[in-house]
């Protein structure tokens, strides 16, 4: 079912004549601010006073949302291009590539968080891996100041296709491997202006915080402190001064590895999901962020620049604690030397399918050698099947859901593989390519925009984990779900179709944005990058027309749209499973609040199981 929203990205704001006319002269400067993993209800003048400030006094987004999968680059690739998932092909932080990737040692499974797997995915995939334009690409063309400093990964994303000293510009790019033989190289410009503010021209490492200990040893204690300092001084020691002094409108990403660095690596509860995610390390992440932040707009301030500069704060997605249990998981009841006893250990989807499938298990993260029967695959991704180099099954390991590919578009392997997964209660809901058919207790992932004009391998099956809720006062701020990864019970994780993951932190503030102004509607990262692109004078041609919208509620003299509630239900598997997906909608644009089977996902009870049809 996929859908153009062009036109009524376009129309809402053409609708609106005093803001149309406003965007005939030069835009303003904008700056895109991104709290990794920060959750939606976490923020506090206490807990980030700088982000609340930004949200009480400018545009509060309280009705915000991450897109499915709920991941990192996935949602880079939103915010950067203003599309789905369906349209861009990050459907995930690991995704199946269908070829050897070398800037990941030769696995097919790739972690994209990585900047010479997003340049060997660019070579592969025609020069462009996303198959859309990223706003930083077009504010360069347009002649504009651009730069994006931060995370490994989602940095580049913006604008990964730039070709280093094509034409005489391009755009500043710092991020963890900066200075180093896999960093993105930095100008004589840039050069000068880091050495004229006494920075280092290379950037340092995240230090204790990188640290995730393991089944016996506590994670790291410490936030990204360091690491994220040397960061925010880049941008305003050094970008921002060069950017005033050329005189032109500019563009700048700030994406903070905190907090999310330190929720799944927070070392206050090991093995226990209390307090999780919610103990003093996670805080302090949190804080790091929000002190970045304030340094950015000091800096603003200091320049000059406040009056003139939009600031846009969105987190990528929610966070959750993890949990590795389960009654049903074969993989569960199998000793390992690093998991301990009756916990899931990484890679436990694929062990457990290669189990149901009665096929030998092969690891892509170690030169496809088969996995023994007492032990995992390396980094939890699976090749299932007789021979590892044309697998009948890949397994793209996650978090809190994981990838599925059949590259043989085997449909009754898939229809063994759907029964195999409903009966784990770690399940909480199947999405089932299109092509592949419809099976009880699915829905299509074309429901969710994960079908469109995506040049990398469309996932089979996207299957989403059980979450549910320590009992706080704000569930959203004490998610657990079940995670596939190396993390512990008791750290972080994201990925999830619960409301804990799905419900991220948005505001903004400056001169094109309304004040004081709480918005009611549903929001997304894909309406972030299109209102970018609206604000900035930015005129993107799609490939694919999964988009979002721009957020002209949210604009002075735009429309307000009206919003809708809507569910969509499956048929009932044999044991009466029933995928449900929770939306809301505006005109024909969908947000999708949570997702799974009733009573097994945050913000999905049981009341969600009785509707009894699909799709309308």
């Amino acid at each position: 079912m996929r859908r153009s929203l062009v036109p009524l990205s376009a129309g809402l704001v053409m609708l609106s004549t005093g803001f149309a006319s406003a965007q005939s002269s030069a835009p303003h400067n904008l700056i895109l601010f991104v709290p990794d993993g920060l959750r939606g209800r976490i923020v506090s003048p206490q807990t980030a006073p700088a982000m609340a400030e930004i949200r009480d006094k400018g545009v509060s987004f309280k009705n915000s949302h991450s897109l499915f999968p709920t991941f990192t680059t996935a949602n880079a690739s939103a915010m950067a291009t203003g599309h789905y998932l369906g349209d861009t092909g990050d459907f995930s932080n690991t995704i199946y590539t269908g070829y050897p990737v070398g800037g990941a040692d030769g696995t097919v499974t790739p972690f994209l968080e990585a900047d010479p797997v997003l340049h060997d995915a660019d070579e592969h995939f025609g020069g462009d891996y996303l198959n859309e334009e990223t706003i930083l690409k077009m504010a360069r063309a347009k002649g504009y100041s651009t730069a994006a400093i931060g995370k490994l990964g989602p940095t580049l994303i913006f604008d990964h296709t730039d070709k280093i000293g094509a034409n005489g510009l391009h755009s500043i790019v710092v991020d963890d491997s900066t200075g180093g033989n896999n960093g993105v190289p930095l100008s004589d410009e840039m050069k000068a202006a880091l050495t004229k503010a006494d920075l280092p021209l290379a950037a340092p490492s995240r230090g204790e915080n990188g640290k995730i200990g393991d089944a016996k040893t506590p994670g790291t204690t410490v936030a990204n402190i360091a690491q994220q300092a040397y960061f925010a001084d880049v941008a305003t020691k050094a970008v921002l001064p060069m950017f005033k002094a050329r005189n032109k409108p500019f563009v700048l990403v700030f994406w903070s590895r905190d907090p999310d660095g330190s929720q799944h690596n927070n070392g206050d509860s090991l093995n226990a999901v209390t307090p999780g995610i919610n103990g003093p390390t996670s805080m302090a992440g949190i804080k790091n962020a929000d002190d970045n932040l304030a340094q950015l707009r000091k800096a603003l301030d200091d320049l000059g620049l406040t009056a003139s500069t939009n600031i846009i704060v969105t987190s990528d997605h929610g966070f959750s604690t993890i949990s590795k249990e389960s009654k049903t998981s074969p993989s569960a009841k199998i000793a390992y030397d690093d998991t301990p006893k009756d916990f899931l250990p990484m890679g436990f989807l694929a062990i457990d399918l290669a189990k149901a499938l009665e096929l030998p298990l092969f690891d892509p993260n170690n030169k496809n050698a088969r996995v023994a029967d007492n032990a995992h695959p390396k980094a939890g991704n699976g090749l299932i099947g007789n021979d590892p180099a044309k697998p009948d099954l890949v397994v793209a390991t996650n978090g809190g859901s994981d990838l599925i590919y059949l590259p043989k578009r085997d449909k009754k392997l898939a229809e063994r593989t759907v029964k195999a997964l409903l009966e784990q209660d770690y399940v909480s809901g199947l999405f089932v390519d299109d092509k592949l058919g419809r099976y009880p207790g699915t829905l299509e992932m074309s429901q969710l925009e994960l079908k469109g004009k995506a040049v990398t391998p469309n996932p089979s099956v996207v299957v989403n984990f059980r979450s549910y809720t320590t009992g706080c006062e704000e569930p959203a701020n004490c998610s657990v779900e079940v995670a596939d990864t190396v993390l512990r019970q008791g750290q972080g994780m994201h990925g999830s179709f619960g409301r804990g993951d799905t419900m991220n932190f948005m505001a903004a503030i400056g001169p094109d944005f309304k004040t004081g102004y709480v918005d009611p509607l549903p929001v997304s990262n894909a309406d972030v990058g299109m209102t970018i692109a609206e604000l900035m004078n930015l005129h993107p041609t799609g490939a694919g027309g999964l988009m979002g919208r721009v957020i002209s509620e949210a604009l002075p003299g735009g429309i307000i749209p009206k919003a809708a509630d809507g569910t969509l239900t499956s048929k009932p598997a044999a044991n009466g499973l029933r995928t449900v997906v929770k939306y809301q909608r505006v005109l024909s644009q969908r947000y999708f609040d949570a997702a799974g089977f009733p009573g097994r996902t945050v913000g999905l009870d049981e009341d969600n199981g009785k509707q009894k049809t699909a799709g309308k």
